[in-house]
């Protein structure tokens, strides 16, 4: 199972560097407001995650803005903490954490991580979306399209 994470959490990394050269191109002042929102979120939720499993503060708000240059990097620091992750940890390992509203849960880093890909995959689909209505070409960013 744990290859199989990192397939996915390649891919998700993939993607999100692709968005991030969308965002620093010379078009990026066409690029929707609502959509760099979007992928700062996925990015500070991404690393929110992270730290929770690895048992670290948060360093990001959940809907924080960076700047675009900084996006490659966080996006490049998340993957390699996810795959740290991946390498140290017992995926049916239960953990508790605390919410951004000071609920504690418990849940598996398996699910935690799914949880992860999961979240990214719907906001790339928003993005996707926002681009298409805003006269921009989005990306082709289904896994099935990637693994061909």
């Amino acid at each position: 199972m744990t290859s199989f994470f990192k397939e996915l959490f390649e891919y998700s990394h993939h993607f999100n560097q692709k968005l991030f050269d969308v965002f620093n191109s010379s078009s990026s002042d066409k690029v929707p407001e609502k959509s760099v929102k979007l992928f700062n979120h996925i990015l500070n939720a991404h690393q929110i995650w992270n730290n929770r499993v690895d048992a670290q503060q948060q360093a990001f708000g959940v809907w924080e803005i960076h700047t675009i240059s900084n996006l490659k990097n966080i996006d490049q620091t998340n993957y390699q903490q996810t795959l740290q992750i991946l390498d140290k940890c017992n995926l049916t390992e239960i953990i508790n954490y605390t919410n951004s509203k000071g609920q504690i849960f418990s849940n598996s880093i398996r699910d935690i991580l799914f949880h992860i890909i999961n979240h990214s995959t719907y906001h790339r689909a928003q993005i996707a979306t926002e681009f298409k209505q805003h006269g921009l070409e989005p990306l082709v960013t289904d896994y099935i399209f990637y693994k061909r």
